[in-house]
């Protein structure tokens, strides 16, 4: 791709490191709904998301590795929860099917305005992933939006249960465009879009979205936001037994290939 070879500067290394765990850890998510989708359709639409999210995970760990030498295997499975540079959301149970849709619509509503703006950064090889990525999240968003509409249009209790997802969903979603000093650093040089700057578009298409599939945005006391410290390396306890799963294989034979 373009831009191979050169090495990450310790903020991009950071930067690439979140976007990475971000897609792992949903990629992750989404392969639990293999064999357990409502239908066989959706076994393998989950499954073709999950393998493209992996896709962008291994390129930006691949990225975020050449700062220090690691390889994208080390940074998936060798490291610790606290390590991990994940946005809360990512990490959130699948629940039921609504509360995976309405957890997808919010991931790859934001996933499509971040890479938009990626395309055109001012490092070529974030450029170059975020060029690939943007079709596929295309996609992505349109399987949640359509979801979202059936749910939401379809009998009460599928409407009941999408109504019930967004509220739970919608806390989470004020942590993904939170400035920091590393990404206000990269912004400046053109690396990278403040999250904050992506809000708006974000929240143009929910809120079309949410008129055509007659749901309300959460608010009063459904509107609470958590205080999510994923890019700290702090999480809720949803991440960790995830890991374990993810990460026991590599760890009881480390070095091992096939």
């Amino acid at each position: 791709s373009a831009g191979a070879g050169r090495a990450a500067s310790a903020d991009v290394a950071a930067y690439a490191l979140g976007l990475g765990d971000d897609s792992l850890v949903l990629a992750q998510r989404l392969g639990d709904w293999i064999t357990r989708a409502p239908e066989l359709e959706e076994d393998v639409a989950l499954g073709n998301i999950a393998l493209d999210l992996l896709g962008h995970a291994r390129s930006l760990l691949h990225y975020a590795g050449t700062h220090d030498g690691r390889s994208e295997d080390d940074l998936a499975y060798f490291r610790d929860e606290p390590d991990f540079r994940n946005a809360w959301l990512f990490e959130q149970p699948n629940g039921d099917f609504a509360h995976t849709i309405a957890r997808q619509l919010v991931a790859s509503t934001y996933l499509v305005e971040l890479y938009r703006h990626l395309e055109s950064s001012t490092d070529a090889t974030l450029a170059a992933i975020a060029a690939k990525a943007s079709k596929e999240v295309d996609y992505h968003r349109d399987h949640a939006i359509q979801w979202t509409l059936r749910l939401a249009g379809g009998t009460d209790e599928s409407r009941r249960r999408m109504v019930r997802a967004v509220e739970q969903t919608w806390p989470y979603v004020e942590e993904l465009f939170r400035d920091d000093a590393v990404v206000a650093r990269l912004a400046d040089e053109g690396v990278a879009p403040l999250p904050s700057s992506l809000r708006d578009a974000f929240d143009a298409v929910i809120d079309q979205v949410f008129a055509e599939a007659g749901l309300a945005r959460p608010e009063g006391r459904t509107a609470f936001v958590v205080d999510g410290r994923g890019r700290e390396g702090r999480h809720t306890e949803h991440l960790g037994p995830m890991l374990a799963e993810m990460q026991v294989l590599a760890r009881a034979h480390p070095g091992a290939s096939w």
